[in-house]
């Protein structure tokens, strides 16, 4: 954790002009890595002990925090995070918190996973951030209500140990536990606000339940699938090709920047295990003047660059939904996608099945992590 930047104290008041422009921030290794707490994949915040200023929900919006400095109700100013109000001593000769009290909300995960790196932003929590945080996680099964959660018999592991942090920040902890989590329970120390939580894993799908449903989509994100690299994100992240359903809007897809060059764009994934791909969906929605002209599948074995084309070079059209049956099933444990010359696709689905070797892997990988 040493090599990631730290932000502490506070941040000038606010002066005008945009609210970002002192924002401190880093790149952090870890986003490369899909966000497990994304709205779209099904994340909530379940619970809180207070929410006082500003309700616990804002924490997952998928936009960056807005500040609107005339922006102020019955309770004070109101900002777009979660803010708890300020905690107090027990008497006038012990005005002060004492070193244990804090703050929590349960957060439920969209798709369950290995967590590599989390996002605390305090972006516009000035001089009313938490002077430390904290966080902890826990793997239990089906749908816990937060009571349950906050049962003595649940285990919860420490993944962010108390740190103290800054003011209109994004903070940022990377983390090395090699376990499965479900829920989060993010820690205010002894209390505060916080902009924006993210927190960015590998999805750890669950054997048993890909293996009852048969047929699925390999590389969708909440069945375990995941971008390895792309040749541009310049408007939009690549991730966004495997998020559930459909786009709602041009950049929910993948979108490239104008080519100069005879090149071409692409896309490859890791699926969710070694699988027989039996179906293909390229779709193109929103994207209308911008869409790829082309589109072309390969496929390849775990850790091979060996590539076997299963889609040739095909027209799309825009704003379209395309479907493909192939005639063979294709084996394999990575996909890329090349369009040409350039543009973007709103999703891909890769319909088929797991082999049994596959299915082996992806289940002994599960008994590894504690699932």
């Amino acid at each position: 954790m040493s090599a990631i930047p730290r932000f502490t104290g506070d941040a000038s008041p606010y002066g005008g002009g945009d609210p970002y422009a002192d924002h401190r921030t880093a790149d952090f290794p870890f986003t490369r890595y899909a966000d497990l707490a994304d709205r779209r994949l099904g994340a909530g915040v379940i619970a809180a002990n207070d929410e006082f200023f500003a309700e616990r929900e804002n924490l997952l919006k998928p936009e960056p925090a807005e500040f609107d400095p005339e922006h102020f109700g019955h309770k004070g100013k109101i900002m777009d995070g979660w803010e708890t109000r300020r905690r107090r001593g027990v008497s006038a000769q012990q005005p002060h918190p004492t070193e244990d009290d804090h703050d929590w909300a349960l957060v439920r995960l969209g798709a369950p996973g290995v967590v590599r790196g989390i996002v605390l932003d305090t972006a516009h929590f000035r001089g009313n951030y938490p002077q430390a945080v904290s966080v902890e996680a826990a793997s239990v099964a089906g749908s816990p209500s937060p009571e349950e959660l906050l049962a003595d018999d649940v285990k919860w592991t420490t993944l962010v140990p108390r740190t103290a942090v800054g003011g209109h920040a994004a903070n940022g902890f990377a983390v090395d536990v090699e376990q499965r989590f479900t829920h989060l329970r993010v820690n205010q120390h002894p209390d505060g606000g916080i902009a924006r939580l993210r927190v960015h894993g590998e999805v750890a799908p669950d054997p048993a339940w890909l293996g009852v449903l048969g047929t699925f989509d390999l590389a969708a994100l909440e069945n375990g699938g995941q971008v390895e690299d792309a040749s541009d994100r310049f408007y939009s992240p690549a991730t966004n090709t495997i998020q559930p359903g459909r786009s709602r809007k041009m950049d929910d897809g993948w979108e490239t920047r104008r080519r100069r060059d005879k090149g071409n764009d692409w896309i490859r994934y890791q699926l969710v295990a070694e699988s027989e791909i039996r179906a293909v969906e390229i779709d193109t929605a929103y994207l209308k003047g911008n869409s790829a002209g082309w589109a072309a599948l390969s496929v390849a074995a775990e850790g091979s660059e060996e590539w076997t084309e299963i889609l040739p070079r095909t027209r799309l059209q825009p704003d379209t939904n395309h479907r493909f049956v192939l005639g063979t099933p294709a084996v394999g444990s990575r996909v890329r996608i090349d369009i040409y010359p350039d543009g973007g696709i709103s999703r891909l689905r890769l319909f088929g099945s797991l082999t049994e070797t596959g299915a082996a892997r992806l289940t002994a990988r599960h008994q590894e992590l504690g699932g």
